[in-house]
């Protein structure tokens, strides 16, 4: 049983087959329940999550013969990765299969606030045509400011390319990452210059809650805001009284404090979300495409060790 993985959530079939051509063994079960995972995950060697499944102290101590977790995906705050660490095992990620996602829906997200398009959509389907209310702004000259330049910053970096905007970012955890598509600022300079600002980090201790009333307080011109690392990055509360004050133009907001309903709706900030023409709002699925779907499976696979070796 050494060489067999359990899997409990949806992944591409070219997982199990890539997979098992290393010599592996897969268990396919998606829709197991936590409580059911529990009883027979100590008879296996690898475990392959996405979201909604969470690795704590609890699945870790009961994973005996546990030797490495894949997550489907990038973030990996839904695993206890120092208790995982400290137990040997081995984690595994994918951020090269939906980083390409993440930067195109960021970019669509942008253009959409810029330009007002889902507003115009929706007044033009309710009889108004109002050309001079949804006048817009061109990328082409602005700053635009990334906080977190690891694959999905840099994917966003890309795609901004031949826009012709001048990008900037700034990673607390790396240096000497300037390159063709962004160049490596500090954070006084995101504040100071940006036009629009976009996160690409992930959860942690230090990142959570890290956009408030006071960080965006100190943003020297009104910016476009975007998010699609993890909503509790950034406070909604703080987002909206933000865009009150003018201080900022528009948020895309492909994740939140909150998800899912009917939770999301119990959110004391959530009506003025709902209401607010200057928020641009998806279902937490940048990163989650038909193409991203396999590609995630595959590198996970890829990084497997090879059994046959």
């Amino acid at each position: 049983m050494k060489n067999n993985i359990l899997i409990v959530d949806d992944v591409h079939t070219i997982f199990m087959e890539m997979a098992e051509a290393k010599g592996y063994t897969c268990d396919y079960r998606p829709l197991i329940k936590v409580d059911e995972a529990m009883q027979i995950i100590g008879d296996y060697a690898g475990l392959v999550i996405r979201s909604k499944f969470r690795v704590d102290k609890a699945v870790l101590d009961a994973a005996t013969n546990l030797q490495f977790i894949a997550r489907a995906g990038a973030g990996m705050d839904n695993i206890d990765e120092d208790y995982a660490i400290q137990k040997g095992i081995t984690l595994i990620n994918a951020p090269e299969g939906n980083s390409d996602a993440v930067g195109e829906h960021a970019i669509g997200l942008l253009l959409s606030l810029m330009n007002n398009l889902n507003r115009g959509d929706a007044e033009i389907r309710d009889g108004k045509w109002l050309r001079e209310a949804n006048r817009g702004y061109e990328l082409k000259g602005k700053t635009v400011g990334i906080i977190g330049y690891g694959h999905m910053g840099s994917s966003f970096a890309r795609k901004l390319s031949g826009f012709q905007a001048n990008v900037i970012a700034y990673d607390k955890y790396k240096t000497g990452f300037s390159d063709k598509y962004a160049r490596e600022v500090s954070m006084e300079e995101i504040v100071k210059h940006s036009d629009v600002l976009s996160l690409h980090i992930p959860l942690t201790t230090e990142t959570n809650g890290l956009v408030d009333d006071e960080y965006l307080f100190h943003f020297k011109k009104p910016i476009f805001f975007l998010n699609t690392s993890r909503g509790k990055t950034a406070k909604v509360s703080a987002v909206l009284n933000a865009i009150r004050e003018g201080k900022i133009l528009g948020a895309g907001l492909d994740v939140l404090e909150v998800e899912k309903f009917p939770a999301l709706a119990e959110q004391p900030w959530f009506e003025e979300l709902r209401q607010s023409g200057k928020v641009l709002l998806s279902p937490h699925v940048a990163g989650w495409t038909f193409d991203s779907y396999r590609k995630i499976s595959e590198v996970m696979a890829e990084k497997l060790v090879d059994l046959r070796a």
